[in-house]
């Protein structure tokens, strides 16, 4: 299915044949991924948990990103909440309107079934940009502090400045 297209731009759901190219993409990149990540979101989206979506620019694959209906795990998990999971566009094809694009499709279809979405974000300098995009974009943490592997991280307790030392945001639907 195809959600969005224009001149920077198509948006549509991860396909089979995108795991391969997202994966050597990534780890040209020097990034630590493996195709059994993207494996577990196409079968999450094809058993109904997911939408993952891929922007596509100019026929190759620039990023994606995959909206939960319903997170098992932080603290929106029992609220059931729409979360935003495993954003990312290609370094190549930054600074083009991609991952505003990406965001604004994952939002409009998480708001259609609720009234705030919710995302993660890491906590290395890796996420710097995604960090500084989610506030623009009018996500605020959510108050619980800091998780580490799914769990809320004690004060002063043991971590590693990992991809799952995580902060949470949630953003609420404007009416306008």
């Amino acid at each position: 299915m195809v959600y969005h297209e224009d001149e920077i731009c198509l948006i549509r759901n991860l396909e089979k044949g995108d795991i391969g190219e997202i994966s050597r993409e990534e780890r040209a990149q020097g990034w630590h991924v493996s195709d059994g990540k993207y494996a577990m979101r196409l079968k999450d989206q094809e058993e109904g948990r997911c939408i993952s979506l891929v922007a596509e620019h100019e026929g190759s694959v620039a990023g994606y990103v995959n909206l939960y209906f319903r997170p098992l795990a932080g603290p929106f998990a029992s609220l059931g909440y729409p979360e935003i999971v495993d954003f990312g566009v290609l370094e190549k094809y930054r600074r083009r309107g991609i991952g505003t694009r990406l965001m604004d499709v994952a939002e409009e279809i998480g708001f259609q079934s609720s009234q705030i979405v919710c995302i993660g974000v890491g906590l290395h300098s890796g996420y710097g940009s995604a960090q500084r995009m989610y506030v623009k974009r009018g996500y605020i943490p959510d108050g619980s502090g800091v998780w580490y592997q799914d769990k809320v991280c004690e004060p002063y307790g043991e971590c590693c400045n990992d991809d799952d030392l995580v902060l949470y945001f949630s953003k609420e639907k404007c009416f306008t």
